[in-house]
C-alpha cells in the first residue's frame, strides 16, 4: 500500500538526517583539531517496484546514506614556533606508528598515515606527537648519506630516535688553501724569506690539529723566477706531510695563476690538476688538500706585492652539543649542533596512495591503508605527485565553520519536514480508521 511506503520514506529521511547531523556535529567540534578531514553524508534514492515509468500504481522507496571522509582535502597550513612541527604542502602523508610499535626496530612497526604533527622528543628521544604517534624514517649513514630502502614496504623505516644529551663532531675532508703571493718576493732584490700560516683541522677524535704551511720563493737564478716551494708539515708530531715546487704564469690574461705544481719527495700525493687537489695523510686521516687549478684564480695566486690569506676552510667541526633539530623541505632530519654544524640523521618520505578518500579512518586524525586506498608507496618530498615537508608549520581543520552551519540548518529544516511527512501519514491512518464507525 503506497501510504505505508510513505511512511517508511519519512522514516528513511528521519535516520538519513539523523546520519548527516552526526557528520555535521564531527565537522564542528573538530574545527580546531589540527590536520582533521571533514566527513561528508551523501543520499541516495531508493526504488521499490521496477521503476518503470508509467505505472498506475508509485511505492516511496526512501533513501539511504552513505559516509564519507574526503581525506584530500586539507586545511591550510599555519606557522608555529616548533622546529618539528611537520606538515606537507601538497599531497601525502607523514608515516608514523603506534606508541606500542617504538619498541619494534625491525621493520616490522604497523605504518600509519598522519596528515600533520606536531613532534616532540620524549624520555626515550623518540619524535612523538601529542596522541604518542611515533614519526617513522630512514636511518641515514654515519656520512649523512641515506642507504637505499625499498619505496613499496616499510621494512626500512625506523621510528625516530634521537639521543637528548649527544654530543658529535665532523672530522675534517677537505680543506681549501686559498692565499696570495707577492710577485715581487721573487725578485733577485728579495729578502728569500719564507712565508709561514698555520691551518686547522680536526681528526677522527674530533680533537683540533694543525698544519703548518711554509712558502717559500726560489731566488735562482737570479731573474724572476715565479716560482715556489710549498712545504706541509703536521705541527703535533713534526711530520712532513708534503713538498710541493709550484710555478705561476706570467703570460698575459693568466698572470699569477698556477702554472705547474711538482711534489718534491715520497710524502703527500700527486697534484690532480683536474681537481687542484692533492691528498695529504695527517696523523692517519686522509684530507684533500685544495690549492686551485691551474691557469685559474681562487687557490694560490701570485700578483702585487703583499702577502694576503685569500681564503682558508676547512669542513671539520669540534666536538658540539645537540641544540635542536630541523627537518628541511626535502624530509631531512638534522641535528643542530652548538658548534654551528648539522648531521642528518634520517630521511622522513612521504607517503601517497591512488585513492586517499578510500584509507580507513583512525583515532587522533590517522589512517590506515586498505583495500579501496590501494597500495602505498614512499616518495622522498618534492618527488612524484607529492608536496614537500613544511617545517615550523601544522595543518588547520579542514572544516569550514559556515558551511557546515548552512548545512545544519538544512539538515533540521528536512528531519523536521520527514516528521512531518510521518505525522501526515498517521492522521490519514486515523482517517482510515474512522471509515469503519
Amino acid at each position: 500500500m503506497s501510504i505505508s511506503s510513505s511512511m517508511n520514506a519519512g522514516v528513511a529521511g528521519l535516520r538519513a538526517n539523523a546520519t548527516r547531523l552526526a557528520t555535521i556535529s564531527d565537522n564542528i567540534a573538530n574545527s580546531a583539531t589540527y590536520g582533521y578531514r571533514r566527513a561528508n553524508t551523501s543520499f541516495h534514492s531508493m526504488v521499490v517496484g521496477s521503476g518503470i515509468a508509467g505505472q498506475g500504481q508509485y511505492s516511496a522507496g526512501g533513501v539511504r546514506t552513505t559516509t564519507q571522509r574526503l581525506v584530500d582535502q586539507g586545511g591550510s597550513l599555519i606557522g608555529t614556533q616548533n622546529a618539528t612541527d611537520l606538515a606537507i604542502s601538497g599531497r601525502g602523508f607523514l608515516p608514523v606508528t603506534t606508541e606500542l610499535g617504538t619498541r619494534l626496530q625491525d621493520g616490522t612497526a604497523p605504518l600509519l598515515l598522519s596528515t600533520t604533527g606536531s613532534f616532540r622528543q620524549d624520555a626515550q628521544g623518540y619524535l612523538r606527537d601529542a596522541a604518542g604517534h611515533a614519526l617513522l624514517g630512514w636511518p641515514a649513514n654515519p656520512d649523512g648519506t641515506i642507504p637505499v630502502f625499498p619505496r613499496d614496504s616499510s621494512a626500512g623505516l625506523r621510528p625516530v630516535q634521537v639521543e637528548v644529551n649527544q654530543q658529535s663532531f665532523v672530522a675534517t675532508k677537505n680543506i681549501r688553501f686559498g692565499v696570495n703571493l707577492p710577485a715581487s718576493a721573487t725578485l733577485p732584490t728579495a729578502s728569500g724569506d719564507p712565508f709561514r700560516m698555520s691551518v686547522e683541522y680536526f681528526n677522527e677524535l674530533g680533537l683540533a690539529q694543525t698544519i703548518d704551511v711554509e712558502m717559500t720563493p726560489n731566488l735562482t737564478p737570479p731573474t724572476v723566477s715565479n716560482s715556489w716551494r710549498l712545504e706541509l708539515t703536521h705541527a703535533q708530531n713534526g711530520e712532513s706531510l708534503g713538498t710541493y715546487d709550484l710555478v705561476f704564469d706570467d703570460s698575459p690574461g693568466r698572470g699569477g695563476t698556477l702554472l705547474t705544481v711538482d711534489r718534491v719527495g715520497a710524502e703527500g700525493g700527486d697534484y690532480d690538476p683536474a681537481t687542484g687537489q692533492m691528498m695529504i695523510e695527517a696523523g692517519g686521516q686522509q684530507i684533500q688538500f685544495a690549492i686551485g687549478r691551474l691557469g685559474e684564480g681562487g687557490g694560490i695566486v701570485q700578483r702585487g706585492a703583499t702577502f694576503s690569506p685569500a681564503g682558508v676552510e676547512q669542513d671539520g667541526f669540534g666536538a658540539g652539543s645537540l641544540v635542536g633539530l630541523m627537518v628541511d623541505a626535502n624530509g631531512n632530519l638534522d641535528a643542530v649542533y652548538d658548534q654551528g654544524f648539522r648531521r642528518t640523521l634520517f630521511r622522513i618520505p612521504i607517503v601517497d596512495v591512488p585513492n586517499p578518500n578510500g584509507l580507513t579512518a583512525r583515532n587522533a586524525q590517522a589512517f590506515q591503508v586498505s583495500r579501496d586506498s590501494g597500495p602505498y608507496f614512499l616518495w622522498d618530498a618534492g618527488d612524484g605527485p607529492v608536496g614537500e615537508f613544511v617545517g615550523f608549520a601544522l595543518q588547520e581543520s579542514a572544516t569550514d565553520v559556515a558551511a557546515e552551519l548552512t548545512g545544519l540548518i538544512q539538515t533540521q529544516r528536512a528531519y523536521s519536514s520527514n516528521a512531518k511527512v510521518i505525522q501526515t501519514v498517521d492522521e490519514m491512518f486515523q482517517e482510515t480508521t474512522n471509515i469503519k464507525r
